[in-house]
Formats: structure tokens, C-alpha cells, sequence
């Protein structure tokens, strides 16, 4: 059943969560802010409050809300960064925001469990990752409607695309590998073994090599695109969930131990491990180069870590159940 290997359940709100919400969970992807600039605002996807959340990375304060019904999980922002697309896996729906207005502007079907979620970086598709149906839905973005389906392995759950918009990734969680998608014709090209239960996957800015959090086997792999293979293996903490990269090192989630482990990119060996709040799952860098955030589900706090020090040097409160799994500064 998703999620039961990724985080136990809230103590506090056992009954509120169904079997599918559990599950919802996306690819984490480099922030596509301005370059060399520093994200202005996070949009917090807080799974048990179900709602979207705007926070001031400069002031350090939630700006707004968005009630979002269907327990959010995923998210992944526009190219001109207008509308965030979020997955609600109760509601089996893509539900998107106008991040302006700060309001929801559509809700749409999409399949038994839509979980991670990307878009193009250049014609704007998003691609959902159906859990159940084993498959990944692809939107037009101006019409909204389904265009086509991929089928891809067991679980699907993180998805991201490479910055040349040539290929789709998805991280095949009970498949244990990654399918890479031709964008242009939606037909699977390559598989990649990676390790057990793939579920955030992030290809860094090169769009040469992606990153896999294996929460079953406590490790990130590391895997060469062009060669379709896995190169490296690291070890990191408990159920790792996903990965983030800035200044030559990923930064990644470790549910079940409270930390960030950072891996050194050259040595592929970790050099720190940051202690961070209970539950660390959504992870993203902004491109500054500065800071990498991190939303913690069970202490409800997104938290700054500043990319030089590897210290954390802020914690924001904000609504419960917080997840941010995808692609959430701007």
C-alpha cells in the first residue's frame, strides 16, 4: 500500500488519512527561479490541513492560504511560475492555483491515485504519476485535459524532466527503477535499476545525471542518463524520501532519522548529516545557490539551510501534515 514504507502515520490524525493519501508524494526538481537569484516564496503543500500555503523567504512568514480538499501532496509550479499545479490523491484530481489571485482555478480527474507531478519546462505538459493505474497522465496546460497516457512500471511515484525538455523521468517505486520517457513520442526508451523503492527523483541542471531516494534501501543512486545506468550508490539515513541539489552536493531527506544528509557530488560520500525536524520529506534549492528548504511533516515547520554553513538557520511553522514534494520555491 503506498506511503506505509515511506512515514508512519501522524499520531493525531490516523483517522483523517485514507489508504490513497498516504501515497501522494512527487519528484522534487531544481527550482526554475531566475537565475542566480534567490527564491522570493515557497508554496507549502500541507497534507492534513489540506491546504497550500505562501510563505516570505525574506521575512520568514506565511503570507496566505489556499484551501485545497483532497488531502494535497504533490506540487509543481508553470514555467512562467503563474499557476501551481497540485496532486490531491483523495480527490484523484490535479488541482491548480493561480498563484497571483491565490486561489484554485480548476480541479481535474485524473486517474485512481495521482501522485508526483512535473511540467515541461518548455511547451508547460504536466505529467502525473498514477500510483494505481501504473502510469503517467499527460495534461496540455492550456486546455487541461488528458492527452495521452504512459505506461510505466509498479507505483510510479516521483517524476521530473531534464532542463532540455528531451526526456521524462519516473521514479517506478515498486518496480525498483526509473523509466525514461522520450517527450516527444511518450514511449518508454530506457529502464534503469536503481535501488529498492525509488520514490523523489531529481535530475540536476547539467541534465546529465539523476538522483533517486530509495526509502527501502536507505540509499541514493546515482544514475548517468546518457549511459541509461546507475554509477554510484550512497548510503544515507532512514528512508530516505528525496533529493535536492546545490554547490556540488544533494542534499536528502531522511524520514525516519530527522536528518538532511549532504553528499559531496565529486566523492559521492556523505560529509554532513544535518539534524532537521521529525519527518523530513519535501526537499527543493533555489538557484541562488544560498539556501535549500526542507518541509517537515510531523513537527509542521519548513526549514532554511543555508548551503555554505550546512546549518539550519531558520524555522517557519505552518499548516499541518507539510509536504512540499515537488517543485515549490519561486
Amino acid at each position: 500500500m503506498p506511503g506505509l514504507l515511506d512515514r508512519p502515520l501522524k499520531s493525531t490524525a490516523v483517522a483523517a488519512i485514507a489508504a490513497v493519501v498516504l501515497s501522494a508524494a512527487s519528484a522534487t526538481l531544481p527550482s526554475p527561479c531566475a537565475a542566480g537569484a534567490a527564491a522570493a516564496e515557497a508554496l507549502v503543500t500541507s497534507q492534513l490541513a489540506e491546504k497550500v500555503s505562501f510563505i516570505d523567504l525574506e521575512t520568514l512568514q506565511v503570507t496566505g492560504e489556499v484551501s485545497v480538499p483532497g488531502k494535497p501532496a504533490g506540487i509543481a509550479l508553470s514555467p512562467d511560475r503563474a499557476r501551481a499545479y497540485v496532486t490531491a490523491p483523495e480527490a484523484k484530481e490535479l488541482v491548480v492555483i493561480d498563484v497571483s489571485a491565490r486561489k484554485v482555478v480548476r480541479r481535474v480527474h485524473v486517474g485512481n491515485g495521482p501522485l508526483g507531478i512535473a511540467v515541461h519546462p518548455l511547451d508547460g505538459r504536466i505529467f502525473v504519476a498514477d500510483w494505481y493505474d501504473h502510469r503517467i497522465a499527460v495534461i496540455d496546460a492550456g486546455t487541461l485535459a488528458i492527452t495521452s497516457y504512459v505506461t510505466v512500471g509498479e507505483s510510479p511515484s516521483g517524476v521530473a524532466v531534464t532542463p532540455d525538455g528531451r526526456f521524462i523521468l519516473s521514479a517506478d517505486r515498486d518496480s525498483n527503477r526509473v523509466s525514461v520517457i522520450d517527450a516527444a513520442t511518450l514511449v518508454v526508451v530506457k529502464t534503469v535499476p536503481v535501488g529498492k523503492r525509488p520514490f523523489g527523483i531529481t535530475i540536476d541542471a547539467s541534465g546529465l545525471r539523476a538522483y533517486t531516494a530509495n526509502v527501502k534501501s536507505n540509499d541514493v543512486s546515482i544514475i548517468d542518463l546518457a549511459a541509461a545506468t546507475t554509477v554510484a550508490t550512497v548510503p544515507v539515513g532512514k528512508r530516505p524520501y528525496a533529493v535536492a541539489l546545490s554547490g556540488g552536493r544533494a542534499f536528502v531527506t531522511d524520514q525516519y532519522s530527522q536528518t538532511v544528509s549532504v553528499i559531496d557530488l565529486e566523492t559521492t560520500s556523505v560529509i554532513k548529516t544535518l539534524k532537521v525536524g521529525a519527518y523530513p520529506e519535501g526537499i527543493a534549492a533555489d538557484r541562488s545557490g544560498r539556501f535549500v528548504y526542507v518541509a517537515c511533516w510531523e513537527d509542521n515547520t519548513l526549514e532554511r539551510i543555508d548551503v555554505r554553513s550546512l546549518e539550519v538557520t531558520a524555522r517557519i511553522s505552518v499548516p499541518d501534515g507539510p509536504r512540499a514534494f515537488g517543485d515549490f520555491l519561486r
